[in-house]
């Protein structure tokens, strides 16, 4: 346990037996659902502590952040063709059903996001709002294979300031706007301390799931299942240099969902840190809203009270 840090650990079982990890920031609340938070490909559960504990403390509400099998504290899998977004799909379903959560918000980061358009399809009614970081139903073939060029092989630093040296020095071009205490939370979010150095905190078998990728040719969409997401209120983030989500896959997102509000983050690449700047006031906002069009609906109401009588008949 580590309540005093703002969160508790929670474990339990996947469908095969695996044992899987996730954090829990504050408490039920009727009056809100709780936020569910799924990190990117060889991410966990830490990338969402800053932004968790805001919604938890700020927003009031219930935050269970993940960690897939084979990151974090989850435990890695033998078999490394389960590393797929349908099975993860299948584990997260079955975490909501051990902590009793029948709907829920969700942040997607990435895989995460990919992961709540295979939600989508298998359990649709638990998804009753959806932020997207920095994924859509198009993803970029040399997008990917950049994420691979850095994953393989993956360093190991002795010492801290050398992790953050490395990932500033591999990243720093597509986040100019990061401060050094962002690059400090990315470091401690993504490494752990072991007796052969810092590692980073996911099995290494991993990056064989990225073998065999092709940049030259696309790869298949989801836009079938971002279409059955029409019903959800939707918030999409896109890094303002991402070479993952492009500015085109966005529009046409923003062409074929009715209730969808956009953001791009100046000065971040893939995938923003989302609780930087007003993102954490934004993302809180969109929920409290209840959509996009909520939120059009409050900024309208908000215009007639102060325009009153001046206002045109």
């Amino acid at each position: 346990m580590a309540i005093e840090q703002g969160f508790s650990d929670f474990f339990y079982a996947a469908p095969d037996g695996l044992s899987l990890h996730a954090r829990i920031y504050g408490e039920a609340n009727s009056g809100h659902w709780p936020v569910v938070c799924l990190p990117g490909l060889t991410r966990n559960c830490r990338d969402f502590h800053e932004l968790a504990l805001f919604l938890s403390v700020q927003a009031k509400r219930k935050v269970v952040a993940f960690d897939y099998r084979g990151r974090g504290q989850s435990a890695y899998d033998a078999d490394i063709g389960h590393y797929n977004v349908g099975i993860e799909a299948g584990d997260i379903l079955a975490g909501l059903a051990a902590l009793s959560i029948e709907e829920a918000a969700f942040i997607g980061t990435s895989r995460g996001g990919l992961i709540i358009h295979v939600l989508a399809a298998m359990r649709p009614a638990v998804l009753k709002a959806i932020v997207l970081n920095d994924i859509g139903p198009v993803i970029e073939a040399q997008g990917l294979a950049h994420i691979r060029s850095y994953l393989d092989p993956t360093p190991r630093p002795r010492a801290y300031a050398e992790v953050v040296r490395s990932l500033r020095g591999t990243h720093g071009a597509d986040f100019p706007a990061l401060t050094d205490a962002d690059w400090e939370r990315m470091a401690s979010a993504l490494y752990r301390e072991t007796k052969e150095g810092f590692l980073p905190d996911f099995d290494p078998k991993l990056v064989e799931t990225l073998t065999g990728l092709d940049p030259s040719r696309p790869l298949p969409d989801l836009w079938p299942q971002f279409d059955a997401l029409a019903a959800v209120p939707m918030l999409v983030i896109r890094g303002a240099n991402s070479k993952l989500l492009s500015a085109e896959t966005l529009e046409q997102m923003q062409t074929r969902h009715t209730d969808i509000e956009t953001i791009t983050a100046d000065g971040q690449g893939h995938a923003p840190f989302l609780e930087t700047g007003s993102l954490p006031g934004s993302i809180a906002g969109f929920f409290r809203s209840g959509g996009a069009a909520g939120l059009a609906r409050s900024n309208a109401r908000e215009l007639r009270n102060l325009l009153g009588s001046a206002a045109p008949s």
